[in-house]
C-alpha cells in the first residue's frame, strides 16, 4: 500500500479535520494529523487488516524555528513528532506528522503537548522520553516520562534552536 492509499484511507476514516494535509512530492512522503488525534490514527493504522502496521521503526522530534531569512523553505516557528511506521505483514511503509506550537497556548517556558503512542507501540516509551528529553515535547498518558539522555536536573532541551548551553552544571564549566 503506498502513501496515497494510506492517505485515503485515512481520510475515509477521519475526515480532513484529522488528516490535514500529504506530500507526495518528496522523495520521503507523508502524512499530517491533527496532534489531539495522533494517538486513535495510530492505533487504527496498527489494528485495521489492510495497514496492520505492527512496527514504529522511529520516533522522533524535530525543531523548527528559522532565524535565517534567505532559507529556501521559510516556515513559522513550530515542533514536529515524526513517526515511521511499518508493516512486517503487508511489507509497506508511512511516514505521519504532527506539527504543533513551539510553545503550548503560545506560552513561552510551557511546553507543547502530544498524545503518547506507547499503549500502540512498546518502543515508542523509549522513543517519547527522548523526543521530551532532547526537544522538549510532553506526551500526554505516557507511563513514564521523564529524561532519559540527560541528568534529572538538566535544565532546558538541547535540541532547541533557542537552548542556550549552560556555562557550568555542577562545578564543571561548559563553553
Amino acid at each position: 500500500m503506498r502513501v496515497a492509499e494510506v492517505h485515503a484511507l485515512l481520510l475515509e476514516r477521519f475526515g480532513d479535520t484529522v488528516i490535514l494535509a500529504v506530500n507526495e512530492a518528496t522523495k520521503d512522503p507523508w502524512i499530517e494529523v491533527a496532534a489531539n488525534q495522533i494517538a486513535a490514527v495510530c492505533e487504527f493504522l496498527h489494528d485495521d487488516p489492510r495497514t496492520e502496521f505492527d512496527a514504529l521503526n522511529d520516533l522522533c522530534g524535530a525543531d523548527y524555528l528559522e532565524t535565517d531569512a534567505k532559507k529556501k523553505n521559510p516556515c513559522s516557528p513550530h515542533v514536529e513528532v515524526v513517526y515511521h511506521l511499518y508493516s512486517y505483514t503487508h511489507k509497506h511503509w508511512c511516514k505521519l506528522k504532527v506539527k504543533v506550537s513551539r510553545w503550548k497556548n503560545d506560552v513561552v517556558g510551557e511546553l507543547p503537548e502530544v498524545p503518547s503512542v506507547s499503549h500502540v507501540w512498546a518502543i515508542a516509551d523509549w522513543h517519547e522520553r527522548e523526543a521530551f528529553d532532547l526537544v522538549g515535547i510532553t506526551f500526554t498518558n505516557h507511563p513514564n516520562l521523564r529524561r532519559i539522555l540527560c541528568p534529572e536536573d538538566w535544565e532546558g532541551h538541547p535540541l532547541r534552536k533557542d537552548y542556550a548551553f549552560p556555562l557550568e552544571y555542577h562545578g564543571i564549566r561548559g563553553k
